[in-house]
């Protein structure tokens, strides 16, 4: 006993050392990691807080402390507030319309047992796409005179409009493209959400008395999604206020600022006027738009989420 009892210390600080290690150890390979994101990403983001409080223009030799009037002027700025309204526009589009069309497609091909990895691969197709050559496809199609989709509508009777010409349709246009690109991701994340689903649930359902498949989507398959739903509609509503590629490509913000979103507007700032400062400033309310919405997502959907 008396050994036993004096080994215990020994022991104890054996384990301790090797606690030591592993934790040394750890740190070690997390080191190269850690660095990265401390000069790829927090030291940008402290540099363009900072840059929003001057009035620092590419080119130039000095610049000066201006404190929050960046930030006062973006207030009266017009153009600033309807990069913000289009951005709000094209992401209440775009985002719900693409989770649903990712659950749907998800759905179909998940019921699918012959041609499952051919349509999978299909839809996967325009996340895999260059934008800009995809963009290129898209502004055929679009086109007032020759593009495919008017000569459709004319078959019917309908005159088609100036797509991506007119001040009405510019926005609704881009939301389109925006729904086609993200579908296919979408359907992805749903396909591996309901790959999880354990098989046993939906048999005990219908011994319960789900007998269509409409009630056990209701009762099992979207209950189990929750957590995979709440990820798709962050990432969604992320990737929709970050929509610059098709902007630039085929619209350059206009007709007339109809379709000047905020990154936009932010590149327009900061590369083109080379005004830094004050395109720092928007880059700033950038990131706080998208840090409130991700906290409001989390916040309010993770409390509705079923984790299995």
């Amino acid at each position: 006993m008396a050994s036993i009892a004096m080994d215990a210390p020994a022991t104890r600080k054996t384990t301790a050392a090797r606690e030591r290690n592993e934790a040394r150890t750890a740190w070690l390979l997390a080191l190269p990691a850690i660095i990265l994101i401390f000069v790829f990403v927090l030291l940008p983001v402290v540099a363009v807080v900072l840059l929003g409080f001057t009035d620092f223009e590419l080119g130039m030799g000095k610049f000066r402390f201006v404190g929050f009037e960046n930030y006062a002027h973006l207030i009266n700025d017009r153009a600033f507030r309807k990069a913000l309204w289009n951005t709000t526009c094209y992401t209440a589009i775009v985002a719900p319309v693409s989770i649903v069309l990712g659950l749907v497609v998800a759905l179909l091909i998940e019921g699918e047992t012959t041609a499952r990895s051919f349509f999978r691969t299909v839809y996967f197709l325009p996340v895999a796409s260059l934008i800009v050559a995809m963009a290129t496809v898209w502004q055929y199609l679009f086109h007032p005179t020759i593009g495919p989709i008017n000569s459709l509508l004319a078959l019917v009777g309908i005159p088609g409009p100036n797509w991506l010409a007119a001040s009405s349709t510019v926005l609704y246009s881009l939301s389109i493209i925006g729904v086609w690109q993200s579908v296919g991701f979408n359907m992805v994340l749903f396909l591996a959400g309901l790959t999880a689903i354990p098989r046993e649930l939906y048999a005990a359902a219908e011994v319960d008395g789900a007998r269509s498949a409409f009630d056990r989507f209701r009762l099992v398959t979207w209950p189990m999604l929750g957590p995979t739903t709440l990820f798709v509609t962050t990432i969604s509503i992320i990737n929709s206020v970050k929509v610059f590629e098709t902007v630039q490509t085929l619209t350059q913000g206009g007709p007339n600022h109809a379709s000047e979103v905020l990154l936009f507007s932010i590149y327009q700032e900061g590369f083109v006027y080379l005004r830094v400062g004050y395109a720092s400033a928007m880059t700033v309310v950038f990131l706080a738009i998208l840090m409130v919405l991700t906290f409001l997502q989390y916040n309010v959907l993770d409390r509705r989420v079923h984790y299995s």
